[in-house]
Formats: C-alpha cells, structure tokens, sequence
C-alpha cells in the first residue's frame, strides 16, 4: 500500500525540536530509532524506509497538541485536561481483553506491547468542532493486536472502552457523557493499515491528557472516535453503539468518516481551522479533504455506502 500527500497547505507550525528529525522523516508513516522517555516501556522505534510520495514535514507545535484537547473525562474545556490530567496513574496499566476472541482476560499494558513493533507516523487530525493539527504519534498497528488476540470469524466488529475513575478523572462525576466513553470500529477499518494503537507523541511517551498511556488513531476519521486511556477491548459479532452516538444520534454516527459534504447539523464540514500557535479565530481556515486526505487508502472499505446515511 502506497501513501500519497494529499495536503496542500503550509500552514502549519513546525515543532522547533522536531525540525532536525523531520529531514529524516518523511513518510509520514514512519520514523527514526527513538525511545519513549519517562517511561517505563523502552519502546525504541525501528528502522523504516521513506516513502517521498507521502510527506509530511510540518507538525503543530506540541504545546497546542498538549494543551488544546477534547478529554471530557477531565473537563470540558480544551484547557481542562493538560489542567487536570497530571496526576492521573498510568503506570502499571491494565487493558482487559475479551469477546469472540481466543485471549481472554487481563493484560499488564507493558508486556502486551512487548509483542508488537513500534513506529512514529505523522498524521493530519481533523476534529469535528472544524479545527485541525498535525501530530507525529508513536505506537502499533491495530491490525497486529488483532492477531494477537486471534478474534473467531464470527467477529465482526473490535469494542473499546475507557478508564472509569472519578477520583482520577473528575470530568466523570458530571453527566456530560454516560461513562465510561465508549467506542468501536468495524473488522476491516481495525484491519487497516492506518490505524494505530498509540502510546506516544514527538518522540516522548503519550501525555495524560492525550490519552496516557493507550489510545486509537483512525486519521481518516474525527477526532471523537480516538478512544483514549483504553483498558478495555471486546470483540463482538454485531455493532456497538458509540457515546456520541448514544448521546445525540442525530449528530454523531458509528462511522465518523471524514466528509466535507455532509455538515454537521449545526456547523459546516466544509472548511476546517488549523491549529497554529494556539486557537484563534484569525487562524487560516483550509479545505476539508474527504476522508481527510486518506481516500486512496480507506475508500474502498465503504463502496456501495450512503455515506450521508452512514455517517
């Protein structure tokens, strides 16, 4: 599978530790060796080969990526989670596995990543509030836990679930969202190349209040369906529902593909404001890509679908 840079703009914001790495990394997928600092988990990213079709060299500066968040877990502000996350216990970190899948049971998080390569892809982020940021993430593919977990055939759909924790997450005691958050993916899209299980960020383990220590990635798809702080994952033969959906169906569907076509119902999708030195209202806005630039590689996972039906 072949990755082409679809994104036409420059604007945005170089990360000023990041320019010397980025004349080394110029895939987008991939990344130099780096380890994870701070961290219990010596994660050290492998080799990989450059591939000059997909480029992406320019990143927001970590400070917004790390400081403007929708984590409602935390807060409801975008300045409540890096506010609120700090003291959040991440270390050890259990996720549960379970469903129609032959591991069962409790997994420490460290040694689950023990099985899998880790590597750093810079992906464009589009959240449905219409902002936008490119971020270098580090992590594994979805794909290679699934193969670990060896789901049955009557597996059709891969199930992720939040901490619930009030005293750690004081978002919770609110009734914003029916806790704990809930999310899921259908087999073929977990499937999918892009899709990465991540544990860090500009070459450092993943921050609290960006999901510390594992969340989902699905760059194609709007932010809200990056399931952060994930202990649990189920693997289940019929869809499940997702919080924003179960929240406001009219609004939020299970899929949350990125399609500038279909507004939300109180906002266009057409547009989307990048991120640059903090939010402002004087940022550029620039066109929304479908599938937010990643057609060529997820489309034909939704051909014959009305993508204004399911959406």
């Amino acid at each position: 599978m072949k990755f082409k840079n679809t994104h036409k703009d420059h604007q945005v914001t170089d990360e000023s530790i990041y320019k010397s790495r980025r004349k080394l990394i110029k895939a987008g997928l991939i990344g130099g060796a780096s380890v994870l600092s701070g961290s219990s988990m010596a994660l050290t990213l492998p080799k990989h080969k450059t591939n000059p079709s997909f480029v992406i060299d320019e990143l927001t500066e970590e400070r917004d990526a790390t400081t403007y968040n929708n984590f409602y877990e935390f807060g409801l502000s975008k300045s409540a989670p890096a506010e609120n996350a700090g003291s959040m216990k991440t270390e050890p970190w259990t996720v549960e596995i379970g469903g129609l899948c032959e591991k069962q049971g409790p997994v420490d998080l460290e040694k689950l990543i023990s099985n899998f390569q880790i590597e750093e892809r810079v992906y464009r982020m589009r959240c449905v509030e219409a902002w936008s940021m490119v971020i270098p993430w580090m992590g594994f593919k979805l794909a290679d836990l699934v193969k670990y977990c060896q789901p049955t055939s009557d597996a059709k759909y891969v199930y992720f679930e939040t901490l619930y924790d009030p005293q750690q997450m004081p978002g919770q005691k609110g009734r914003s969202i029916p806790w704990p958050y809930r999310e899921g993916l259908r087999m073929d899209e977990a499937m999918n190349e892009l899709t990465l299980m991540t544990v860090g960020m500009y070459g450092k383990k993943l921050p609290n209040q960006n999901g510390a220590p594992l969340r989902l990635i699905v760059p194609w798809k709007y932010g809200f369906k990056g399931i952060k702080s994930i202990v649990k994952i189920k693997f289940l033969d019929k869809q499940p529902v997702n919080s924003w959906q179960a929240i406001a169906p009219q609004e939020y569907g299970f899929y949350a593909n990125v399609n500038p076509n279909v507004d939300h119902p109180r906002w266009s999708q057409a547009t989307e404001r990048r991120i640059t030195g903090g939010f402002s209202l004087f940022n550029s806005r620039i066109k929304t890509q479908m599938f937010n630039g990643y057609e060529d590689y997820v489309a034909d996972m939704y051909q014959g679908m009305d993508l204004t039906k399911y959406y």
